[in-house]
């Protein structure tokens, strides 16, 4: 029935852009295995901030006479649903991967980490890739994106005889690291584990998602949508607006800003909404597509940005009642703004969300002061979000104005749900959560549906 979840539910999930908009039919939750350093233990303990994140695994086991490392094992019906690798050393990557479901003591999935990754062996482009295609094959990041449903147990190991003593700084063999996000549904919730099989008989889904992603299908060719002009020439303090009334959801925002001072008017130009008479956006125009303070193409399933400064995002905004939209010249220049706003109908109910925004600006942050080889500096956690109430986290961009000559991306991602008191996703680097790798060695790119890097120059400077 509609409450099973298979291979094909979880697909069709990915590409489904109203979902996206409501609480998920059946609740889970959302955690992530990863190589992140044991030393870090506690917020108010030395060594929260250890950065050895790698070859960091659950233990060790042997299985038929094989010495196999696990990095993920779990209990209860659930699944995989992003796995994300690099490596370093020699051979690295050529270790074999394994995963096994519901305890069974064969794995279903098995072979070299680059071939299931990014190489094809379960499915192509872009559900399983490297990025970024112009950094060269060892400093990618590999993402796999197919999602891996169990019913009762997952457990995924890697197997390399070049793992000289895992965890340590001095290790001369090959160094893994690894993001595995993965939920878990409630007990007794209806899954189909799976299986070669399944994977042969979800091909036509597979296809049909894989090329919907690869396309960007926004879902509004061909729809009749209700769409207002967006123009205005704004002295410095003045703003456009429009209201919309009645049961509906904004579909897309598409907006062109000109101004003597591009960079400072992509910032300045603040776009807000509120829904339902509540205000859930307020962010910079250049942020809110995805851009940041200088026009770079992007071309992702949400938000898409072209060379000559057009700008668009597809999320889906839906409200109960009315919406109105507000942009506003703050900077101390004219801006010209141009685009448009799409919406159509939309049935409320209880499981619908407004769309909202955080953003912040962190100035002037000195970091890892004082830092040298026996010195790690004075890190320190940025409050990226905080969020309260129901809700589903959607996704992030990053903009950074470096003035240093240095990588600057060693942060992990630290992701506290409902007042955990360790957090149920603790990353390996900023770059390995946005799907690439290796920091200043990685070229940009915004050819994947789901990551992109636009600009790489502030990479190391």
């Amino acid at each position: 029935g509609g409450h099973t979840v298979t291979m094909e539910t979880l697909l069709e999930e990915m590409v489904d852009r109203d979902g996206i908009a409501g609480l998920p039919e059946i609740p889970f939750t959302l955690k992530q295995f990863s190589s992140y350093d044991r030393g870090s233990v506690s917020p108010d303990q030395p060594g929260w901030f250890a950065n050895s994140d790698r070859t960091m695994f659950i233990r060790e086991e042997e299985n038929q006479g094989r010495k196999e490392y696990v990095m993920m094992d779990t209990e209860g019906p659930g699944a995989v649903v992003r796995l994300w690798m690099t490596f370093a050393g020699n051979n690295s990557g050529q270790g074999i991967l394994r995963f096994y479901f519901d305890g069974a003591g064969e794995p279903e999935i098995e072979g070299t980490a680059v071939d299931i990754l990014s190489g094809g062996a379960l499915v192509d482009e872009p559900l399983a890739s490297s990025v970024s295609d112009l950094s060269p094959y060892e400093n990618r990041g590999h993402n796999l994106y197919l999602p891996l449903p169990y019913s009762r147990s997952c457990r995924i190991t890697y197997e390399s005889n070049n793992i000289t003593n895992p965890g340590n700084r001095g290790n001369t063999g090959e160094s893994v690291y690894y993001n595995i996000n993965y939920r878990t549904y409630p007990e007794g919730t209806p899954v189909v584990t799976y299986s070669r099989e399944g994977l042969e008989k979800a091909g036509p889904v597979i296809d049909r998602v894989q090329e919907m992603l690869k396309e960007r299908e926004t879902g509004i060719e061909g729809e009749k949508l209700s769409s207002r002009k967006i123009y205005a020439s704004l002295a410095p303090g003045e703003h456009w607006h429009a209201g919309i009334q009645g049961s509906a959801a904004i579909r897309y925002i598409r907006l062109k800003v000109d101004a003597g001072n591009l960079p400072q008017a992509l910032r300045s130009t603040v776009l807000e909404a509120e829904f339902d008479g509540e205000k859930t956006v307020w962010c910079p125009a250049g942020d809110f597509f995805g851009t940041g303070y200088q026009i770079r193409e992007i071309n992702t399933w949400y938000a898409k940005v072209h060379e000559d400064g057009n700008m668009e995002v597809f999320w889906v905004m839906p409200f109960e009642e009315d919406a109105r939209l507000q942009i506003t010249n703050t900077g101390d220049q004219m801006v010209v703004i141009n685009g448009e706003l799409g919406w159509d109908d939309w049935k409320w109910d209880d499981r619908s969300m407004h769309f909202g925004v955080s953003w912040r600006q962190f100035t002037d942050i000195f970091t890892r002061e004082g830092m040298d080889r026996d010195n790690p500096g004075s890190p320190f956690d940025l409050n990226y979000a905080d969020l309260k109430g129901e809700g589903v986290y959607v996704g992030d961009g990053l903009v950074l104005f470096n003035t240093s000559y240095i990588w600057w991306g060693e942060g992990d991602e630290k992701i506290f749900v409902d007042g955990e008191s360790f957090p149920s996703h603790f990353g390996t680097g900023t770059e390995d959560y946005f799907g690439y790798a290796w920091g200043g060695r990685s070229a940009r790119f915004s050819n994947h549906p789901l990551i992109a890097q636009p600009d790489a120059a502030g990479n190391a400077s």
